[in-house]
Parts: C-alpha cells; structure tokens; sequence
C-alpha cells in the first residue's frame, strides 16, 4: 500500500471513529444507554423510556450494533421495529460507571466540546489570540472532569500519595493539615482527598466560575462541605501560609505562569510541605512520528490547551506536552531546593514532588 492510500485509509477511519463518537454522545446524552442498562428492548420500546421519537430510537440502535456497542436480535426477514437490542455489562462499565475504572463516556464530551469550539480555535490561529477556558463550555468542562475522576476516586490516595510515604503518613497524623488543591476543576479530587484523610482541610483553587461552583455541590454531596472549599482565584496569587500540600493535576500545564505558581505553592508551604504534580506523560523530547498517547495530548494541546492558556495573555504557553526537564527547569526557577520525578507508574500521567 502506498503512502497516499495509507493517508486516505487513516483518515477514513478517523472519520469514521470520531462520527461514532458524537453517537457515543447523543445516547449518553438522552440516557439512552441508562435506559437499555438490564433490558432489551426494541425502537418503540426504547424511545417510550427515554422519551425520543421511535424512527430516531431505530437508527441509533441499529446503529450502535452495527458499531459493535450494543447486540441485536437475528434480523433475517425481521420486522425493524421487533428486533430487541442489549448493552452488555462490560460495555457498560466504560459506557456509564462514572467512578468506575473503566469509564471513557466522557470522550463523546470531548469531541463535541472541539467541535463546538473550533470556529473560535480558527480565529485565535489567525490572530494570535486565545480561546477562554470558559468559552469551550460545558462539554469540555464535564469531559475533562469525567476522564479524570476515576484515577482521582480509585488512584490519588490509594496509588499516588502512598507511594510518597512521608506525605501519606503527614496527611494521616497531623490534625488539622492542610491541602490547597490548585487548578481543581469540579473538585473531584479535593473531594477525594478529604474522604481518604479525614482530618485534613482542602481548599481547591480555579479560575473558572462555573467549575467552582460545580465543586462546591459535589463536596456538598460527598458530604465534605464542612472541610472542603473552593475559591474562585489565580494560582499564581497568594495562597496563604502553613500548607502542608500543595497538589496540581493536569492543570499546570494550562496555566499561564507556571513557574509564579510553583513560587506561590513554595511560599505557602510549611516547614516540611511539598508539592505534588500529576501533568502528563510524553517524551522527554520531540520525536516525529510520535507514539499514539502523545499524539493525542499535542492534538488536543492545538485545539483546546494553548488556546485556553493564550487567553490569559501567556508569554509562556506550554500547551498539553509537558515534557519533564521543562517541569524540573519550572521547579528550579521557582526556587525548589529539590525536585523528582516520581516512580509511579500511570498510563496518562508522570509525577513530581517539589519541597525545600
């Protein structure tokens, strides 16, 4: 095959795969697939429960069995709107167990949120501008929450933490300690900090105001309100004195002055603290091609991370590949004594501790 008929085949099933995931999406969207959860049902069937016009139930269906994501009925000479369609188990796990290990629903939310966005992307490459965290909207917003939660629900304190022995042990014996969750989105791993370690206070910092105020109620229904608070703020800022932890997931990368807010998390710490860093794992250098995780991370950093970072009018806009010596030169300019790159495997993301 050659390399022209290589490029069209890959690109056709890009096409494909992304079509798809809108699919993906629209059932999640419409709890089409909550309502097949256990059932089998036909298109009538389905579009009573989920409440949807039955012609559309039937083609999504039929559809999402030709996709591989639900099984269908023998169609042989059968009546269209008879034959009864299931989702496994297994597809459900990825599909809806938002905490689950899992899950991957939310990759429908990030296409859509691109898409959505993209006219904008268009005007920011021919001005040199930026596209506003919040402009992405909802999409971006809840995709970016729902991929991360589950490492935060079944990793961060049962994986990460307990891999730093001192910090989990700091966590578990001082009373009162404190954790500033920096860039913390919809708080989910504010949230799971303050259930692991039940004597500690957590106070999760972001700049957009719709995450903030998502983060409060999921700390409210976590039950954690009482030691879990959000703050609408710049990372950079002043983050008070006597923190015991400063924790940054998947976010120092976003932000416009990565090396001020590493300063501020080292000037709040206590005697002791450190500085705890999830961002993702890339190459230490640029290689073309590159590997499909790496792929994926500079595909998303041109639509949506250096964009978003460009409109806080970064001179410093990294974008989604933070390469580990650009971290530790980050860390060192910040004035960190001592700076590592942890030993913790992941799929998605390296790990940093910062402290002196």
């Amino acid at each position: 095959m050659t390399t022209t008929e290589k490029t069209a085949e890959r690109l056709l099933g890009a096409l494909t795969a992304a079509a798809e995931l809108f699919t993906v999406e629209l059932g999640r969207e419409l709890g089409l697939y909550r309502a097949l959860r256990g059932a089998r049902l036909t298109p009538p069937e389905l579009a009573r429960t989920a409440g949807i016009d039955a012609r559309y139930a039937r083609e999504w269906l039929e559809q999402q069995a030709a996709a591989g994501l639900l099984t269908a009925s023998a169609t042989a000479g059968a009546d269209p709107d008879q034959r009864r369609f299931a989702l496994s188990e297994e597809v459900a796990a990825v599909l809806l167990d938002e905490t689950g290990p899992a899950y991957l629903g939310t990759a429908g939310q990030f296409a859509l949120g691109l898409g959505l966005t993209f006219p904008a992307v268009t005007e920011a490459f021919r001005t040199g501008s930026g596209v506003s965290y919040a402009d992405y909207g909802r999409h971006l917003r809840h995709g970016i929450a729902a991929f991360n939660r589950p490492m935060f629900t079944h990793q961060l304190t049962g994986e990460w933490l307990p891999a730093v022995p001192e910090v989990d042990r700091r966590l578990r014996a001082t009373p009162g300690a404190r954790v500033l969750d920096l860039g913390c989105g919809l708080g989910h791993s504010s949230v799971a900090l303050a259930l692991a370690y039940p004597a500690i206070t957590v106070r999760g910092v972001d700049l957009d105001e719709n995450s903030v105020a998502e983060a409060r109620r999921n700390a409210a229904a976590a039950g954690v309100a009482d030691r879990v608070s959000f703050t609408v703020g710049d990372a950079a800022g002043p983050a008070g004195p006597d923190v015991d932890l400063v924790t940054i997931f998947e976010a120092l990368h976003d932000m416009a002055d990565p090396v001020g807010v590493l300063a501020a998390a080292r000037a709040a710490l206590t005697e002791g603290g450190s500085v705890f860093v999830g961002d993702e794992l890339v190459a230490d250098e640029f290689t073309a091609p590159a590997g499909e995780m790496e792929r994926l991370q500079y595909a998303f950093s041109v639509l949506h991370c250096l964009p978003a970072t460009r409109a806080e009018g970064s001179a410093d806009a990294n974008g989604t590949v933070l390469r580990a010596p650009t971290m530790l030169g980050w860390a060192r300019a910040a004035g960190f004594a001592q700076a590592e790159v942890l030993d913790i495997p992941h799929d998605f993301w390296r790990f940093y501790r910062m402290r002196g």
